[in-house]
């Protein structure tokens, strides 16, 4: 990555269980490759079980509860995929308020794949131009967006992609969008 992240913090919020573990695992690896700081968030303390699909993968320690932290904390939110994750931290009010704390405050925030659902919670999406796993662009229309089927898209700070597949050019933009740091349009839809 060309962009240097300069000991930026970046938020990973997942839920305990129901991670799809490459979605967190390569962003976290271009956040740090790029010299940013990446702190696991979830709802509970201890460690989270990532998934490779519907299988079990590795587990990985928690940094911080969501509960004690703010986007104040942080430069950026990247909101790992997965089915199960989302749809768990979308019905949590703290993990809800937290991810649109980054949208009222400029910051950039990246999602992959099913991760989207929180932001519908959020109702942080109308009038976004984005993507996500096809399954969500229904979701995503009634809740105001725009979804394209692409690789990519940016969107004033907020980057969304649709799969594992697309992880390279993901971690690509949000470390671009990270680097850039805060965008006054961001706000727009919080």
């Amino acid at each position: 990555m060309s962009e240097s992240l300069n000991g930026k913090r970046v938020a990973f919020m997942v839920a305990p269980e129901g991670v799809e573990q490459v979605e967190l695992t390569e962003p976290w690896k271009a956040v740090r490759d790029a010299g940013g700081r990446p702190e696991l968030v979830s709802t509970q303390s201890g460690e989270i079980q990532a998934f490779n699909h519907l299988d079990k993968a590795e587990t990985f320690p928690v940094d911080k509860v969501v509960e004690d932290v703010s986007a104040d904390d942080y430069d950026a939110l990247v909101l790992p995929g997965g089915v199960a994750n989302p749809d768990f931290l979308r019905t949590k009010p703290k993990a809800v308020q937290f991810a649109r704390e980054f949208f009222s405050q400029q910051k950039p925030v990246a999602a992959i794949c099913h991760a989207p659902w929180t932001l519908i919670e959020a109702d942080v999406v109308r009038g976004r131009r984005m993507t996500s796993w096809p399954s969500l662009q229904t979701d995503l229309r009634n809740a105001g967006a725009e979804w394209v089927d692409e690789q990519v898209v940016v969107d004033s700070g907020f980057v969304t992609s649709r799969k594992p597949d697309d992880l390279s050019a993901f971690c690509g933009k949000l470390v671009e969008e990270i680097a850039e740091g805060k965008h006054r349009a961001q706000a727009k839809s919080a």
